[in-house]
């Protein structure tokens, strides 16, 4: 009996092992967390970033969220602690990059961090897709990526100097290359709107899939 037991730690532990490497291996997917307003942090996290994580882990991808401060964000009963602020992420380590929608007001009042538009920048440069939900399009228009491509969008885009040269599209999920958008999170689905959460993070994943 001591024997066997001494060979199935042995196993245990190779399976474990190789479970640990392959996890290491996996290509990584960068999940960017933009200030969201308090009273929309839980629907975010739970309807929003737990779905997009769970989908890509799923899909074996390993999912790193960054912000700005790097710090947890906390809403009323549920917290994220991210895995790294937005200035130590490095482009070249991420196969792909996926935005949830921020949360909060319209385009013209919402904060762009330079350090998220630089990675969108970086990253679709390098032929990488890059996945943004509703107002966090805004970001790819900061970026300048946009122009002469077809994007999803809300109202106040189309008053938007920054989308200039962009093709405006359906509510629904708009992929042009390796930029895909989405014009509907889960803050409208009580205005009657469908929340199209799944369709752009499977969007993102057939289009990581397709690369390798």
């Amino acid at each position: 009996m001591k024997r066997f037991m001494m060979i199935l730690a042995t196993i245990l532990s190779m399976v474990m092992s190789s479970t640990l490497a392959m996890a290491a291996d996996a290509p990584k997917i960068l999940l960017v967390l933009r200030d969201v307003m308090p009273q929309y942090i839980d629907t975010m996290l739970t309807k929003e970033v737990s779905v997009m994580k769970s989908m890509l882990e799923n899909a074996s991808f390993k999912v790193v969220v960054a912000t700005t401060d790097g710090l947890p964000i906390k809403g009323p009963t549920v917290t994220l602690t991210p895995n790294l602020k937005l200035s130590d992420v490095k482009v070249d380590d991420y196969a792909g990059i996926i935005i949830p929608c921020s949360g909060g007001g319209t385009t013209a009042y919402t904060s762009v961090s330079p350090i998220a538009v630089s990675i969108v920048k970086q990253a679709i440069t390098q032929g990488k897709p890059v996945a943004a939900s509703r107002g966090s399009v805004i970001i790819l228009a900061e970026a300048g990526v946009l122009a002469d491509k077809r994007y999803t969008f809300f109202e106040s885009q189309l008053r938007d100097s920054r989308f200039t040269g962009a093709i405006s599209g359906s509510r629904g999920v708009v992929q042009d290359g390796n930029i895909i958008t989405c014009g509907v999170c889960p803050l409208l689905v009580d205005q009657g709107w469908t929340d199209c959460t799944v369709e752009l993070t499977q969007a993102l994943i057939t289009a990581l899939t397709t690369k390798k």
